[in-house]
């Protein structure tokens, strides 16, 4: 069944569910461009004076802000940066000591101020949707991923531009696409997807165009636009900007609004909870509640502006990545592991030559592999499941109103405490659908199995240590690594039936085409592969910290006690 429905996805084509891209809500949003910044900036004035409703508090606040702006500038700046920053900045702290020094109570200099920084942070984080700029982007996006995808051989001239499979032989889109296409004409969407890459925001994109969808607004951080040709993508693809650098209240908050208030015209809307690609490999178990917490804040707003029936429902909808490579894992994982073992991790020395980057591009442009993108079912902004037409279902399967959650004393009001709470349940729910449709593919589960099976053989080692392991005791006896193999594989079905998790079709079938499925796929592109086979037939590895990458994909599942 699962077989196919995957191929009945992967054929079919979707028609757009908005024909003109005039029609779309991000294409609005970008006409009205310099209307709705205002509106952002206003909102977050608003927000920011109820947040500090004090004289004081406000220029404390802002005082904090400008110290740590110039702080930022000294410290971290970008090439993205705006020319200016240092001549703005500087001049609101110049007014800011004129300010002190006046003990004028009555000036309106703080408001003035607050909304001079709000309005510059509206206009850095707004996206600047082009239609004919999209049209460009999708098309280079389509080749440069069949490029990567499509396992072009070279031994002839231009087989570089000849196409063996479709994107959508390559891509594998499945799960509930129905259920999102229906519920993209019936509200709007938030996609949560999880973040391992930098190539996620491109293949997202994609993958909405794919499904005849709109474009979506997201939030991509502000670190891809300090490359020309990346930020081209992102703002030709409906981007805002996120700069994480950015901890102050007035940017968060504005932030926060321009989020909001998309979400409430309407704009599909997709942007990353765990806040930045996973440096372990591991499914996110913490999200951030801050922008996940607009799409709750939108929802009560349309109750509180319109009190009939008809309002439009907010809809999240969690969405897995699944690769057999992710091209920054060695950097990702060196990250998490000079974070998480300080002193006691070494990081490798050793870098790339000439020679090194040959044979990556020979891989690059020889070697195939496949991608799978899984969608969730929907959810409400409580984290209710709903069904086909978009009702919520209690854990009981009826019918219940949403509304009702906002409502204190007979009618829809603002409860911050109350909707924190229901931002942190809907980040739990979100968290458990990740692993939930997790799709496993043999490259993980061979991963998982080599990496145990060391730690397993040198019980006495911590991480750090077993990591410094030499490569002549890092073998694994091939038919043993097969039976552990097979016995993960049976508990991965068990889970699946439990729907606990998901995985690919190509796990099924004889064991050692499998496994030789995962040891050709693990990290296929990396200079040093994670895991392969020796001429002995032993399983070796090449880099085990990368393999630990790899591994992390499965850590969540219970699957270490059946090594």
């Amino acid at each position: 069944m699962e077989i196919l429905e995957e191929k009945k996805n992967k054929n079919r084509k979707y028609t757009p569910i908005l024909n003109r891209i005039r029609e779309w809500p991000v294409y609005q949003l970008s006409k009205n461009r310099k209307e709705f910044v205002e509106e952002v900036a206003q909102r977050s004035f608003e927000r920011i004076r109820e947040l500090r409703p004090t004289r004081k508090q406000l220029i404390d606040e802002l005082e904090a802000t400008v110290y740590r702006e110039q702080n930022r500038l000294k410290r971290n700046r970008w090439r993205v940066d705006p020319k200016d920053e240092n001549r703005f900045w500087a001049a609101i702290k110049h007014e800011l000591v004129e300010l002190s020094a006046s003990q004028d109570e009555t000036s309106q200099k703080p408001e003035e101020l607050a909304k001079r920084i709000v309005q510059r942070y509206a206009g850095e984080i707004a996206g600047n949707f082009k239609p004919n700029s999209y049209r460009v982007t999708r098309a280079i996006v389509k080749f440069w991923f069949t490029r990567l995808l499509n396992g072009a051989r070279v031994k002839k001239f231009g087989a570089f531009f000849r196409n063996r499979y479709t994107l959508r032989d390559k891509i594998h889109i499945v799960g509930k696409v129905k259920m999102l296409r229906k519920l993209a004409k019936q509200g709007t969407v938030v996609m949560v997807p999880t973040h391992f890459s930098n190539l996620d925001s491109i293949l997202i994109g994609w993958v909405i165009h794919s499904l005849g969808l709109p474009a979506f607004i997201y939030g991509a951080g502000l670190n891809l636009f300090n490359i020309k040709i990346f930020a081209y993508f992102m703002n030709s693809l409906g981007a805002y900007k996120v700069d994480r650098r950015k901890k102050n209240l007035p940017y968060l908050e504005t932030l926060k609004m321009y989020s909001n208030l998309a979400i409430q015209k309407g704009a599909h809307s997709l942007f990353f909870p765990g806040g930045t690609r996973s440096r372990s490999g591991m499914i996110e178990k913490q999200l951030k509640l801050g922008l996940l917490s607009t799409a709750i804040e939108a929802q009560r707003n349309l109750y509180l502006e319109n009190a009939g029936p008809e309002v439009r429902k907010i809809f999240i909808v969690p969405v897995t990545l699944n690769y057999h490579f992710v091209l920054e894992a060695p950097d990702l994982i060196e990250e998490y592991l000079q974070v998480k073992g300080q002193d006691r991790y070494f990081p490798e020395q050793e870098k790339y030559g000439s020679f090194q980057l040959i044979k990556f591009l020979f891989k690059f442009f020889t070697k195939g592999s496949s991608i799978s993108v899984s969608i969730g079912a929907g959810l409400d902004v409580l984290g209710n499941y709903v069904d086909r037409d978009g009702q919520s279902l209690d854990a009981n399967g009826r019918v219940i109103e949403p509304r009702e959650y906002f409502i204190s004393n007979g009618a829809v009001t603002v409860d911050k405490q109350r909707e924190d709470e229901y931002t942190r349940m809907l980040s739990q729910k979100i968290v458990h659908e990740y692993h939930r449709i997790n799709r496993v593919f043999a490259s993980h589960v061979a991963a998982f199995v080599a990496f145990e099976m060391w730690q397993k053989k040198h019980p006495k080692l911590d991480l750090f240590s077993l990591l410094r392991l030499p490569e002549e005791e890092l073998e694994l006896e091939y038919e043993a690594f097969r039976d552990t193999f097979r016995r993960v594989r049976k508990q991965l079905y068990k889970l699946k039936e439990e729907r606990k998790v998901n995985h690919a079709t190509h796990l099924k079938g004889e064991i050692d085409l499998v496994i030789k499925r995962g040891l050709d796929n693990v990290g296929i592109f990396h200079l040093k592969r994670p895991l392969l086979r020796n001429k002995k037939g032993k399983i070796v590895t090449q880099d085990l910290s990368t393999l630990y990458y790899y591994h992390n994909r499965l850590v969540g599942y219970d699957l270490e006690s059946l090594i």
